[in-house]
């Protein structure tokens, strides 16, 4: 019955999506990372400020009790995400919101009778992405699902979290693990509970003696 109401509200949500006035999304906040996605007939923008977003977010989640480490948090949240326990409330910002609400607008890029992901496989991004992967078997792999409409979020992206590394590196396949398993799976969260995260300040321990050096000749 849930899953039902789900898809219901998805469908309303795809509905709106078609008659809303587009507005060109401004608010880049990684433009000085430059492009590290560029392919043709894409908004190129807006597809590298989408990943940027969702890398900044989960190392954001992932790392906060220690030093960044992106491929930490990535091993993280791909084992979370294929199981079903990732805390997209908890890991979203409200930038990736904006964005988000942004890549609604994209052309061809979802798919609503795609009750496995809400990701349209045939869409240019998703073009984009597997003429651009880097690791082989993975792109084979992915090429397989897609042309024989097998394709889904767990289904791939379980070999993904097993050479999870890659994807620090492997620009285009960390494109898909965020329009797949991040951003498709925001349209069942309720993005109006998102707000920014309290930045965790370093206690300082007034009991803590300072250590004196000897100053050197």
């Amino acid at each position: 019955m849930k899953l039902t109401f789900n898809l219901i509200l998805v469908l309303i949500a795809f509905t709106f999506m078609g008659c809303e006035k587009k507005t060109p999304f401004s608010d880049f906040k990684y433009a000085n990372k430059g492009a590290v996605l560029n392919c043709e007939n894409i908004n190129t923008p807006l597809f590298n400020e989408a990943l940027f977003s969702f890398e900044n977010d989960i190392v954001s989640f992932y790392n906060k009790n220690g030093p960044e480490n992106i491929g930490l948090a990535y091993s993280q949240f791909m084992r979370n995400a294929i199981n079903g326990r990732a805390k997209y409330i908890e890991i979203v910002s409200p930038h990736t919101v904006k964005i988000f609400e942004a890549l609604k607008n994209e052309n061809n890029l979802w798919d609503a009778e795609n009750t496995k992901s809400y990701l349209n496989y045939k869409s240019d991004y998703i073009t984009c992405i597997l003429a651009n992967i880097k690791d082989a078997k993975l792109k084979i792999t992915f090429n397989a699902l897609v042309s024989t409409n097998s394709m889904s979020p767990e289904l791939f992206g379980t070999p993904i979290s097993r050479n999870y590394r890659v994807l620090t590196t492997d620009k285009y396949l960390a494109a898909y693990v965020a329009l797949d398993l991040y951003y498709a799976k925001l349209f069942k969260i309720d993005l109006s509970q998102v707000k920014d995260k309290p930045v965790v300040e370093e206690k300082v321990d007034f009991n803590k003696r300072p250590v004196r050096t000897t100053p050197t000749n």
